[in-house]
């Protein structure tokens, strides 16, 4: 049955890519389909995108040279209802023998079933009707072509076309443009009316985005005249607007030159019936009012009870239930100061910033108390949210770790805890998932659990004993976290708990770049269930019961098949090859394999004490969720154990027997981590977008410690990384990936991705992805998975594929079919395209994009 549907729908697809060949089967007679628009400028064809966004009419999309959506409109029965009809309704003999086995009432339904209009109605939903040349936008795209390089400085541009016919019904369109030398700005004079605003510009004349010699570009202007707004609304100029600058600009007498002149203009107003004109004023701040409980049912002229702090004035309904530094903290706007945009923008951050007011209300309002009219009274109106709010969240995820999760939480956040705008969240959250990859004995779907407790409290600035003002200005809208957790989770078979205390402190320097430094990174990590490690790494099993069956010669170790026994087994043959109990000697390859065994087995066993400080600083250009063309550069450098090492040194502690300090009784990890991560997309318009990603990270163990913890190593592979591989079944250099969850301390990862879109909310994708991961400045002492030298970049992995994304506005479900291109885990004559097969490929699902 399987067969025979897929044979059905094999011939359907070709029966439809054959009835839609024909491109112009829907052109209609005495038209041309668009199938290509052609720029040349003073004879040279040019492939400028801008030049091309010009167009009224662009040709039908393709997808590989074929027009598939084309194809797909073509394939539709435009009126499916007078096919149904002149089939049965028309056919009185056909109808009745229709009739026989279904009434005649169902016999009318089917007219409006899948098969006779549903399927019509999709294909041309998904498809594209053919792009008929209409030669009214093809003049109203010769218009806005001479407009476009107008913009540019060439006022004399001259565009003509030609439709040239390529075939039946179809034809291309040739746009050619003449364009003269550009037109050179030659003197620039200014005429500002009010004297205020004469002085200000002069200031910042120098600076102009507009100067002698260059091009005339029309968005040179408007820069210029933003420019100038914001310079002026950020010094006192209250009523000016950009509307208020105005530009002559001069060609008579000139050749390819352009005189321009600033203009303006007094403040022009109406009262009644009557246009006033008077200069521009710059307006100082006399007063600050701050209504904090402002509502519908709580307006300001109701307010009980006021104070007055550092020149700010605080009005509330009954008792005011803030510290008033904790608000007028958060406040740029200064009495005596003068008007500025900026300061009303930063305000209106910091506010939000406190997490215990809605949206904040800034207006303002001249002073009639000032004769001169040149003063404004600013009001500030806040809203309170609740004191308690309780929210909860459902989730389905997806991760590296787990193919299946669900996951549930439930929040109590307390607002103003201490009254200087504190908040304290209480959160409660629980998981369970499905994961292939880990021990499953009874073959449960889920088998991934996860529950804990996490407390936060957040404070609106920097909490620390002393002031920090100089170093981090309230400015940079700082805010500190101080927060302590717990999980238990049962996810890779060894079942672990964790504790976590973390008090952080971030910070806006400038815009666009964040700073984060983790004073205190507290983790403490408990395997639970250290005695199932053979069961959940069974290649570490496998490779240990391999060399028993040479070596071995205990027989209470090994069940009836001879294969160890987990634990006895295994515990009992690791400890007779250690201690030389066996024929195995300390210079033979299989000790060094045991060793290496038994080490892995300990660290990934063994329980983690982590202290560590951290620094984190990111810059991004991204303006909002829109934005497609920006990049993202973030670093971080953290330390961990440092500080425990110069306690146990002044300490005088003794080392246990392996030569480490301990913290309850037990070794705490000290290492030094590196990371850079740099992201960038360029957007080519018409949702064509490139995305590039490059990833360096070492950590490197010293002092206390021989290894990083499991939890701050590196994996490569993964629906976030490599993308031909699995998580963790990449590296570490050229092993071949021989362990079950392969990791190292030193990571290089480069992706580069097309975006496109197919149809409606349907995109597509091609990437490459490159890296791997390696061991290096550690105890590991297997070569192949060693950084030694620049030349083990060689064992750089290669993964390349096409994805297919589906865009829901709020996330976008995303699913990568990825192939390995470039294995370094084979021999070196048979890496690149050895496992370029599907039977190789990688299938991966997602929420959102990689990168």
């Amino acid at each position: 049955m399987k067969k025979n549907s897929t044979k059905v729908i094999a011939f359907l697809l070709i029966a439809i890519i054959i009835s839609a060949c024909n491109a112009v089967k829907r052109v209609p007679e005495g038209k041309f389909l668009l199938t290509k628009n052609q720029i040349t400028v003073n004879d040279k064809p040019i492939k400028e995108q801008t030049a091309f966004d010009q167009m009224y009419q662009n040709p039908n999309g393709t997808i590989g040279g074929f027009r598939l959506r084309l194809a797909l409109y073509n394939a539709a029965n435009l009126n499916p209802d007078s096919t149904f009809q002149a089939k049965f309704i028309k056919d009185p003999k056909k109808f009745a023998r229709k009739s026989k086995w279904l009434s005649a009432k169902q016999v009318h339904r089917l007219g409006e079933s899948f098969y006779y209009k549903g399927i019509h109605q999709f294909l041309k939903k998904v498809g594209e009707p053919p792009v008929v040349i209409d030669t009214v936008k093809t003049q109203k795209t010769v218009n806005r072509l001479n407009n476009y390089y107008f913009n540019k400085g060439y006022f004399n541009a001259k565009t003509t076309y030609t439709i040239d016919t390529i075939g039946i019904k179809k034809a291309k369109i040739k746009y050619k443009i003449a364009l003269s030398n550009p037109f050179i700005i030659d003197t620039i004079s200014r005429s500002i009316a009010s004297k205020a605003l004469d002085s200000l510009y002069k200031n910042v004349e120098q600076a102009s985005v507009i100067q002698s010699g260059k091009q005339y570009k029309t968005s040179d202007f408007e820069d210029e005249k933003n420019r100038i707004t914001t310079y002026f609304r950020n010094n006192g100029a209250y009523l000016f607007q950009a509307n208020n600058v105005l530009f002559d600009i001069d060609t008579i007498g000139k050749k390819d030159k352009a005189n321009v002149d600033l203009i303006i203009k007094n403040y022009s107003y109406q009262n009644n019936d009557s246009t006033y004109t008077v200069p521009f004023h710059l307006y100082k701040i006399s007063d600050v009012k701050i209504f904090t409980d402002f509502s519908p049912k709580s307006p300001p002229e109701t307010v009980t009870d006021s104070v007055e702090y550092h020149d700010i004035k605080l009005f509330s309904h009954g008792k005011l239930r803030y510290k008033p530094s904790a608000i007028t903290d958060a406040v740029f706007l200064n009495k005596g100061a003068l008007f500025a945009d900026s300061k009303t923008v930063l305000t209106n951050r910091s506010l939000n910033n406190l997490k215990i007011f809605g949206y904040p209300s800034i207006q303002y309002e001249v002073d009639k108390r000032d004769t001169t009219a040149q003063s404004l009274i600013a009001k500030i109106y806040l809203s309170p949210k609740k004191k308690f709010s309780f929210g909860t969240t459902l989730d389905f995820t997806h991760s590296n770790i787990q193919d299946f999760g669900i996951g549930a939480s439930v929040t109590e956040t307390i607002r103003n805890v201490f009254n200087r705008a504190e908040t304290l969240e209480i959160g409660f959250r629980g998981n369970i998932g499905s994961s292939k990859d880990f021990a499953n004995p009874n073959d449960a779907f889920f088998n991934v659990t996860e529950y804990g407790i996490n407390l936060k409290l957040n404070f609106p600035r920097i909490f620390l004993p002393f002031n920090t003002d100089r170093i981090i200005p309230k400015r940079m809208i700082p805010y500190s976290q101080i927060s302590a957790g717990f999980n238990k989770q049962r996810n890779i078979g060894l079942d672990k708990e964790n504790f976590t205390s973390l008090i952080t402190y971030n910070w806006n320097p400038i815009k666009n770049n964040t700073a984060r430094v983790d004073l205190l990174n507290i983790q403490f990590v408990r395997n639970l269930n250290p005695a199932n490690y053979f069961n959940v790494y069974g290649s570490s099993y496998n490779a240990l019961n391999g060399i028993a069956k040479t070596f071995n010669t205990e027989s209470s170790y090994v069940d009836g098949n001879k294969n160890l026994i987990i634990n006895s087994g295994t515990t009992g043959f690791t400890d007779d090859v250690l201690n030389l109990r066996t024929a195995i000697k300390v210079e033979d390859k299989e000790f060094k394999e045991v060793l290496g065994i038994e080490e892995r087995r300990l660290r990934l066993t063994e329980n983690d004490f982590i202290l560590g400080t951290s620094y984190t600083f990111t810059q991004s250009t991204k303006k909002d969720i829109q934005d497609n063309d920006f990049y993202q550069f973030k670093s971080k450098i953290e330390s961990a154990g440092t500080l425990l090492s110069w306690i146990a040194k002044a300490a005088q502690l003794q080392k246990n027997a392996s030569g480490h300090y301990e913290i309850f009784n037990l070794p705490y990890s000290e290492y030094l981590k590196f990371e850079l991560d740099y992201i960038k997309h360029w957007d080519f318009s018409k949702e064509n977008i490139l995305a590039f990603r490059s990833f360096f990270g070492i950590a490197v163990p010293f002092g206390n410690a021989d290894y990083i913890p499991f939890s701050r190593s590196y994996f490569s592979g993964g629906t976030n990384d490599n993308r031909a591989w699995q998580p963790y079944s990449l590296g570490p250099g050229s092993t071949g990936s021989v362990l079950d969850f392969n990791e190292a301390n030193m990571k290089i990862a480069l992706s580069a991705e097309y975006r496109f879109k197919i149809v409606g909310s349907v995109k597509g994708a091609i990437f490459a992805d490159a890296g791997n991961i390696w061991n290096v400045l550690d105890a590991v002492e297997v070569e192949s998975a060693r950084f030694s030298s620049l030349k083990d970049l060689s064992e750089m992995a290669l993964g390349t594929g096409f994805g297919l994304r589906y865009d829901l506005n709020f996330f976008v479900v995303r699913f990568d079919l990825g192939f390995k291109t470039y294995n370094p885990g084979n021999s070196v004559g048979s890496r690149w395209f050895k496992d370029f097969r599907f039977n190789k490929s990688v299938l991966n699902f997602g929420i959102n994009y990689p990168f």
